[in-house]
Order: C-alpha cells, then structure tokens, then sequence
C-alpha cells in the first residue's frame, strides 16, 4: 500500500458488544482537538483507550496526562499509526491530524475494521474524499465527521425555523468567516521539537524544513497541509447548507482570493471569495483575516436571505431571525455549547455510538462529510486556476487541467489512495 505492506485484515469487531467489554479506542493525531474528541469518548463510559498514534511525543504526553485525570486506561504509545493498528487492533479510531493525514489512516483503519471518528475536513484533496467514502462502503465500517454543529441544540431549531417556510422562498445564501489580524512576522526555520518525527509528520506531503508556524496548531494556514480558512471554516457552513437544500453540490463554483495584508510565514490567502451556482439559488463565501471590528454583528456564520426577512444561523451567537415585516418581532435563540472550545461533541459521539451498535450510518457520514468538504476545495482549485470549474459532483466537466487538481502527488514512497 504505502511504504511498507500494510496489516492483514483484522477480525472484524462485534457491532454490538458483549456486556462489560468497552469498545477498543485508538486516538490518531493527540493534539489540543483530538483531545476534545477523546474526552467525551471516555466520558461516554463505553470506551477504553488502548493506544495514541503521533510523531511528536511531547503532543502524546500532554494527552496522557490528562487521559490519567479523566480515567485509569493506560493507553501505549506509537509514532506511526500504522503499528498502532496492527498490534492494538481498536474496534474506533479517532482521526484528528492535520488535514493532508485524514485520508490514509482512516482507510487503513476502516480496512483494518474499526470504525472511525474522522476530523473536517475529510481531506485535503477531493479524490482522497471519494476514496475514504469508498473504503467505509466496501468496509462496511461506519465513519462520522466532526460536523459537530449539524448536532447543536441552535442549530437544529434553527434549520426546523429555517425549513418551516416562515422565512419564504430563499434566493441567495451568505456564508463567511473573518478575523483580526494584521501582516505579522516571518517565523525562521528551526530544528524539531526534541523526538519529533518531522518525516513522518510530513509524511506524503512535500518535504520541507520544521517551522513553528506549522506545528503545533499553524498548519490550516499553510497549503501544504490544508487549505486555508475556505477549508477549515468553509467545511462547517457548507455542511450548514446541504443540511438545508436538497441539491447535493453546486453547478458552477468561481473564487478569487489572495495575500494582500499577511506577510507572515503562511502562504494561504488572506481574502477569498466564492460564488455558487445552484440550481435554484446563489450563494456566496467571503473570509479575512483583518479589520475585525465592531462594524459587522457577527464575524462568522450563514445568512439566508428570503422574500420574508433573513434568517441569521451562527456559532458563538445562536441564531436570528430578522422578518421583512416591521409589525412582526424579530426572534434570537442562544447557543448550547459545550466547553472548553464551543462545541457540540458529545452530542457528536453519543450519535457515532449509536450508530456503530444499531448498524446504520451516523448523522454525520462521511458521504455527507464528503459533499461539504469537496465544495471548499473545489474554491481552493478555481482560486488556482483562475478561472469558474463546472461540477457535476463525480468531476469537472470539460477541463482535463482542472480535474487534475482534484488530487496531487504523493512525497515517495507514500501512495495516493485508489479512487
């Protein structure tokens, strides 16, 4: 497969388990996110964690702290995640690395048959997408992505306002994500953290020297590694949409974007925009990472505009409705969010749990993962390009150069996942 001839098949776990056995569970990537899953997985009380997969063991020992706080597993101790699979055989793994490590350990892992609790984005390209849905399928493994907020009290009651038709027939779709910030400062090239693999971290991306700015929590902001705010942010509020429209991708997608403030060590665009054909509807994407202000009511969510008013679905801020009508209140819900980080993970996990025991597909499937995910890299290909790509949600149509961004060569001797 990739480097080495990867472990046989492992047994299949029981769906169901037999009173008293907890589920196996591998955390693959133990940073400050993968933490958080990690946490509700043990509070969940189904769950024994048998092994952390990372090259840096300063992120592990971090972990292991605090996973002796919270329980008395003694989980053991990997770099490479591939050992992990093959001697501690989980029934789950959680995948929480950086973006460009989503893909393969969640096919080896589903292959290998556990079950997995992936990070957005799915991917950092949009072949590796198809591929992760088509391991779960012929795996037959469930697979849930943390779109925590499709499971947020706000949400739901706000998407049940939003689908009740009092917001009228919607034309246009806002979605946006910006930030302070200003040019910062070039950060130098350094030596590893002591221990730290820095060749398996990079592992199939481009080699380069250690930075600081990458590692640990820097990476979105380099495209090596991710694909800038468009892919991190841009993933929730796409989910957001699909979850209201019944259209599964767009038609057409155009971006521009670009670095006009930043001069620091990153090189993701500070600005972009996207514009979205759908069949019966627009919809728009903008992000930057200067001038947060006062001016705006809300840095960051989902406008919905209809002929009966606007329909605000946010994060930190719940969710607003805001009627054309001046003889008609105005109405805001709060946000439920759990800490630390305002999230909804264990409503996320509790979800995944259930879906793992009642073999059916999670709130969250990593086909639904899938369509968000691709939408936000199909802005990253336009901005490339420089020009609007046709979709019709498998390819782009008619534009062989476009299509080959859909996926990028592999650093030897790791191997792009079969499609």
């Amino acid at each position: 497969m990739h480097r080495r001839t990867f472990l046989p098949l492992a047994a299949v776990p029981l769906l169901g388990q037999p009173p008293g056995r907890k589920y196996k569970t591998a955390l693959i990537g133990s940073g400050w996110w993968g933490m958080n899953i990690l946490r509700e997985a043990i509070a969940s009380g189904e769950c024994s964690v048998v092994g952390l997969a990372d090259p840096d063991p300063a992120q592990i020992a971090v972990c292991q702290a605090e996973i002796r706080k919270l329980s008395s597993d003694k989980p053991r101790e990997y770099r490479d995640y591939r050992e992990l699979l093959q001697k501690e055989r989980p029934d789950i793994c959680i995948v929480a690395t950086p973006d460009h490590w989503h893909a393969l350990p969640t096919i080896d892992a589903v292959k290998a048959g556990a079950h997995v609790y992936v990070e957005k984005p799915i991917s950092h390209t949009v072949d590796e997408g198809k591929a992760m849905v088509r391991a779960a399928r012929e795996s037959d493994r469930q697979v849930t992505v943390g779109l925590h907020r499709r499971v947020s009290p706000h949400c739901i009651s706000g998407m049940e306002f939003l689908k009740s038709g009092k917001v009228g027939k919607i034309g246009m779709v806002r979605l946006f994500a910006h930030a302070a910030g200003g040019p910062g400062e070039k950060t130098p090239d350094s030596e590893p953290p002591p221990g730290m693999d820095w060749d398996l971290w990079l592992g199939p991306a481009p080699k380069r020297a250690f930075n600081k700015a990458i590692h640990p929590k820097g990476f979105r902001h380099f495209l090596d590694y991710a694909n800038g705010t468009l892919g991190d942010w841009g993933v929730h509020w796409f989910d957001q949409l699909y979850w209201w429209t019944e259209e599964l991708h767009p038609k057409r997608v155009y971006s521009t974007g670009g670095r006009f403030v930043r001069q620091d060590s990153t090189d993701a665009p500070d600005t972009q925009i996207m514009v979205l054909d759908y069949e019966g509807f627009k919809c728009t994407w903008e992000q930057r990472h200067y001038a947060g202000n006062a001016a705006e009511a809300t840095p960051i969510g989902a406008y919905f505009y209809g002929t009966n008013g606007t329909f605000h679905q946010g994060w930190r801020d719940g969710w607003s409705w805001f009627p054309h009508n001046k003889n008609e209140k105005s109405i805001h819900v709060d946000a439920q969010l759990n800490s630390p980080d305002g999230q909804n993970i264990k409503e996320l996990w509790a979800d995944f749990m259930e879906s793992i025991k009642n073999r059916r597909r999670p709130i969250r499937d990593i086909e639904i993962g899938y369509r968000a995910t691709s939408t936000s890299l199909l802005g990253m290909v336009s901005m490339r390009l420089g020009r609007a790509v046709e979709w019709d949600g498998k390819q782009i149509l008619n534009d062989p150069a476009a299509n080959k961004l859909l996926r990028r060569a592999y650093r030897k001797p790791w191997e792009y996942p079969k499609v």
